[in-house]
């Protein structure tokens, strides 16, 4: 009988330590939720009309709310050449925070025509809120200084077929 409580006692304690290493080992891997999203690269550049000469950009799309939501969280590093391009439905107000995203960021507010109407900077971890002073369709989030580099100013035209085929409010599509 004491065997039989002994050998009992030893699988419990086997089977609890098993799981205290699983819960450990599972508990310190990132979920989905702690990594970066990447989005599929655009195979069209996305090309900024800028008193400079026109300026290419590689980027990712976010165009549903479950990827405008995640955007460049937990991104590290990124091309300076490269961005995200977020599209909303319609033009609309919009705020952005940097909360869980590392790097500092340039955030391109565009209108429904192409045009930028606001620059802002985002900085890592923040969550204070980065809206422009008007609606907008559209936001590229470069690195942080691209947008100076680059010679990117308020009124520059953006051309991408995201940008150009997005419906105008009232037609059908």
């Amino acid at each position: 009988m004491i065997r039989k409580l002994i050998l009992a006692m030893v699988a419990i304690v086997v089977i609890l330590a098993g799981l205290g290493v699983y819960f450990v080992y599972f508990s310190s891997q990132p979920t989905m939720a702690d990594q970066a999203m990447r989005l599929p690269v655009d195979p069209v550049p996305l090309v900024v009309e800028t008193a400079a000469g026109e300026r290419n950009f590689t980027i990712e799309i976010a165009d549903d709310q479950s990827e405008r939501s995640r955007g460049l969280m937990f991104r590290e590093a990124m091309a300076d050449d490269h961005g995200m391009l977020f599209v909303f439905p319609e033009t609309q107000p919009v705020g952005f925070w940097m909360r869980n995203t590392p790097m500092p960021l340039d955030l391109i507010f565009i209108g429904q025509d192409g045009r930028v109407r606001d620059i802002l900077p985002g900085e890592p971890f923040s969550e204070a809120l980065i809206a422009p002073s008007e609606p907008v369709r559209f936001v590229l989030e470069l690195k942080q200084g691209t947008a100076e580099k680059a010679g990117i100013k308020d009124g520059d035209f953006m051309r991408h077929p995201a940008v150009n085929e997005a419906p105008s409010p009232g037609s059908p599509g």
